[in-house]
């Protein structure tokens, strides 16, 4: 993508009301419409969803195709995609525009400070979904389910909140499994290491299949699923 390209983004990411960014990650300030600064820590349902429906958060979402499926087959809860990519994130929140998907939003961030724009106890699930596997040993601690992005999760899920792993990478899925038994209050509730060998997905959000899922199967690869809880 040129320079020119993403610089045009950027501009038309400012004029959409569904996408909130952190331009400066010293300084924990958001910015919406037109880069107003605005503050919906505590407040995501309130102030731009308007209602009281649990939240669910996708992590390093991309150009968000899992969190507008999610969006579309659950009217009745707020889902959050989360990247730090201002360009990937366009592309999903000018679909969830166009599709009129009120209760899709997108948030421009670094993981490590999901505390800063959610308070203990906001979210209700959490997916990742195909991330970075980080397969060299020296960069174990990037991966998103290793125990220092687990102890960002536990303070803001909600007691009862589920954090969910679908993945392509049979390493990354090993190693959630062996961080989740050693991480003190870890529960994992299913896991599987090829999904679609099943005669039934365990739940409808396994359905949807991003661009890079697809081609994943294509491949011949299996899709590894794993659902778990932080006990507070």
């Amino acid at each position: 993508m040129s320079k020119r390209n993403k610089l045009q983004k950027f501009t038309e990411l400012l004029t959409f009301p569904n996408v909130y960014e952190n331009f400066n990650p010293k300084e924990p300030q958001l910015h919406g419409l037109k880069g107003a600064p605005v503050s919906l820590k505590g407040e995501w349902c309130t102030k731009h969803f308007h209602n009281d429906n649990p939240i669910v958060v996708e992590l390093a979402c991309g150009r968000g195709e899992y969190t507008l499926g999610m969006g579309r087959i659950s009217p009745n809860r707020n889902f959050i995609g989360v990247d730090i990519k201002g360009a990937r994130i366009w592309k999903g929140a000018g679909i969830a525009l166009e599709e009129e998907l009120d209760n899709v939003a997108f948030l421009r961030t670094r993981i490590e400070q999901l505390h800063l724009f959610f308070e203990p106890g906001e979210i209700s699930e959490i997916w990742i979904t195909f991330p970075d596997p980080f397969l060299q040993k020296s960069k174990a601690n990037r991966r998103l389910t290793a125990p220092r992005f687990l102890d960002v999760y536990k303070k803001l899920l909600r007691k009862d909140g589920l954090i969910h792993l679908k993945t392509d990478e049979p390493n990354l899925y090993e190693f959630t499994l062996e961080t989740l038994q050693e991480y003190e209050g870890a529960q994992v509730l299913y896991h599987s290491d090829d999904i679609y060998s099943l005669e039934e997905l365990p739940m409808p959000e396994l359905e949807i299949k991003t661009y890079y899922e697809r081609m994943h199967l294509a491949a011949q690869k299996t899709i590894k699923y794993i659902r778990f809880r932080l006990e507070q």
